[in-house]
């Protein structure tokens, strides 16, 4: 990295230098440690955070998920010592498991501002590492689809099983069809319906208008693979398109992760969402409720210890096969991991179209 044009990170609409650190590996993640020193990161004093003056000198406040109290610990403590003597501040952090507010307090306001700015950085560095726990989805598991994605299923083994690396443990739950328009990581009942509450608000500025309170009639029809190389393919999906001919299934789909990404509840990876369903991906061959991050990028750690199947006779045979028609009449806020009566995912809140 070019010291002279260090690496930026943006946070809550300010914008941090990171400087050149050197990661550590931990083996438990309880003892995980931080993995750049906080005095490596900007501190200078700002108006950014709501510091309240008291009769001892400076207080101020942030809402942590509890899940991430341990970063601002740090091993046997060390890391909200070192902040606590760096900053000459007092870190009130609440019991593991509770939710609660993390009480930055010292005698100078520039100490209480440079800890809480060296806490966020800290946060945000560490959020980025945590497993997604749910997405924005639209679920195509209409009796209908299932049926059809049944009869591909059985047609696909009935004419290509002798190909390598094609088993029935490839496919998808067909209870379990979606489209997948981008992921989050929620880690406590408060992210959750501020997701929730940004569903809505998305609503009433832009779905309600571009979908006309109808539901959006969409095909599902024909199949693509990801990578480069169809002999060798880890996932493979149904393409789907508005019925009408037009884009505003696509154009739902980017302003709602162009909201979310703004509000920093999503990480923002691609330009354009991708709209596809996935029918056959290597990673159900060894965990069937594994579902795929998003990621049409090949050579990501996913894909390392994956057995790729030859995907080319499938392609040839079924390039055009049919799954339907259906009426999508929701966003939902999908929980990894789970199902509901239907075999779906459970909802933690939607966003209907009528």
């Amino acid at each position: 990295m070019d010291v002279l044009r260090p690496t930026l990170i943006k946070i809550g609409g300010r914008i941090y230098r990171k400087n050149l650190i050197q990661e550590q590996a931990y083996q438990h993640e309880e003892e995980e440690e931080d993995d750049f020193c906080p005095s490596d990161c900007t501190d200078e004093p700002c108006d950014a955070f709501v510091v309240e003056e008291t009769e001892k000198g400076f207080q101020c406040r942030v809402e942590v998920p509890s899940p991430l109290y341990k970063y601002i610990i740090g091993k046997k403590g060390e890391t909200k010592k070192r902040l606590e003597t760096e900053t000459r501040t007092s870190i009130s952090i609440p019991k593991p498991g509770v939710e609660g507010e993390i009480v930055i307090t010292g005698q100078h306001r520039s100490g209480v501002i440079s800890a809480r700015t060296r806490i966020d950085v800290l946060l945000d560095s560490f959020r980025k590492k945590q497993p997604f726990t749910h997405f924005l989805s639209f679920a195509l598991n209409q009796p209908a689809i299932q049926e059809k994605f049944l009869q591909f299923k059985e047609e696909v083994l009935e004419k290509c099983s002798k190909d390598h690396g094609v088993s029935s443990s490839l496919f998808q739950n067909p209870a379990k069809l979606h489209l997948t328009l981008g992921t989050l990581v929620l880690l406590n009942e408060q992210e959750t319906q501020k997701a929730c509450d940004l569903l809505q608000q998305c609503k009433e500025d832009f779905v309600d208008q571009i979908a006309g309170g109808k539901p959006l009639t969409v095909e599902v029809a024909g199949v693509e693979y990801m990578n480069d190389d169809p002999a060798t393919t880890d996932v493979l999906y149904a393409k789907v398109h508005m019925k009408d001919g037009s884009d505003r299934l696509q154009v739902i789909a980017d302003q709602l992760v162009e909201r979310f990404v703004a509000s920093g509840l999503m990480p923002k990876e691609w330009d354009r969402v991708k709209l596809h369903a996935t029918v056959m991906n290597t990673l159900f061959r060894k965990d069937p409720s594994a579902e795929e991050r998003n990621n049409t990028m090949t050579g990501k750690s996913s894909f390392k210890e994956r057995e790729s199947f030859n995907g080319r006779n499938i392609l040839k045979l079924f390039e055009n096969f049919y799954f339907g028609e259906v009426q999508l009449d929701s966003v939902r806020l999908s929980q990894r991991f789970s199902s509901d009566a239907s075999g779906y995912y459970a909802t933690s809140g939607q966003l209907t179209f009528s």
